[in-house]
């Protein structure tokens, strides 16, 4: 993704403390409506970025629930699962219990939400 014009570098930093690694790297936009909107009452957020590659076109029975800065798809869910469905870019479970964000993941998983 770091080679395509206009995209921000998602990967983690070279040669850094496992802390500096993990630490908040960019801001989502959450889509209204969805999942995360749902679970954590929030429109933006900040996340951690330690990925090289990324989603470029959805599949059909999947939706979009957050964004990076780019455009980048960072969060996807799927409407008609039967059970908790939600995949992300980032490490929610990097120092779960100091982000909100990340306990109402953990929170929505754990209730099957």
């Amino acid at each position: 993704m770091h080679e395509i014009p206009g995209r921000l570098d998602h990967r983690e930093p070279p040669d850094v403390s496992r802390d500096a690694e993990y630490a908040p790297a960019h801001d989502v936009t959450i889509v209204p409506d969805g999942v995360l909107a749902r679970l954590s009452g929030l429109s933006r957020a900040m996340v951690n970025s330690l990925h090289h590659q990324g989603v470029d076109q959805l599949a059909p029975s999947l939706r979009t629930e957050a964004t990076a800065p780019d455009g980048q798809i960072e969060a996807v869910s799927m409407p008609a699962a039967k059970v908790f469905l939600l995949g992300v870019q980032w490490h929610p479970e990097w120092k779960m219990a100091a982000d909100p964000l990340s306990r109402a993941i953990f929170a929505g998983f754990g209730a099957g939400l």
